[in-house]
């Protein structure tokens, strides 16, 4: 599994636009990119899936795919990331094999990331460390569980309203990635914002 450190790139999609935006998220220094689109277009879906898988192929960038292990299987994608009401660990590795990347959304709940390494998450993600206008209703985490869940072993993943100005006390605090998704791709300069928070890790 390569290793996960930096900045983790979110898709907000659908947009026209994608294949450009997650280039220059990568040309910024994102070290991995997760495609995420909740609308029911399969083709399109499937398609756009297939296009990033390329392109972060050529970066040398996993590409991970967001709830759907079909999808991340039909694309090749390098792995699929999983929520409270996806599939468990176990299906997933299954269907995508030993070398896939299966990373498991913890939210607030450090018994939960123990779970899943447990059972054999490659990594855990945990937030929302600020409020976000993805999920403005998710519960908020504390810089704490990342400080708690070292221990377990595995890359840490933060995701929440995160913006180059707050991701350092998340990173200090023991994330090996920050995961960003508004203030990355709603940016005018998604190159230049990237490169912020690629500049964050040492």
């Amino acid at each position: 599994m390569p290793k996960l450190r930096g900045l983790y790139a979110v898709t907000n999609g659908p947009r026209d636009d994608l294949r450009q935006a997650v280039a220059a998220a990568l040309n910024g220094g994102a070290r991995v990119i997760q495609y995420r689109d909740k609308t029911t277009d399969q083709a399109r879906r499937r398609t756009e899936a297939t296009a990033l898988a390329g392109l972060c192929r050529d970066h040398a960038v996993p590409l991970i795919i967001n709830d759907d292990i079909e999808l991340a299987c039909a694309c090749r994608a390098a792995g699929v990331h999983l929520g409270a009401d996806d599939a468990d660990i176990a299906s997933a590795r299954i269907r995508l094999g030993q070398q896939a990347i299966i990373g498991v959304s913890c939210y607030d709940s450090l018994d939960r990331a123990r779970s899943a390494v447990k059972h054999g998450a490659d990594y855990v993600a945990f937030g929302a460390f600020h409020s976000s206008s993805t999920k403005p209703l998710a519960q908020r985490a504390s810089p704490e569980i990342l400080r708690a869940a070292k221990a377990l072993g595995v890359p840490m993943v933060a995701i929440g309203g995160i913006t180059p100005d707050n991701a350092a006390a998340l990173i200090d605090a023991g994330a090996d990635c920050v995961a960003v998704i508004s203030s990355l791709f709603d940016a005018e300069d998604i190159e230049a914002v990237a490169r912020k928070f690629s500049q964050l890790f040492p």
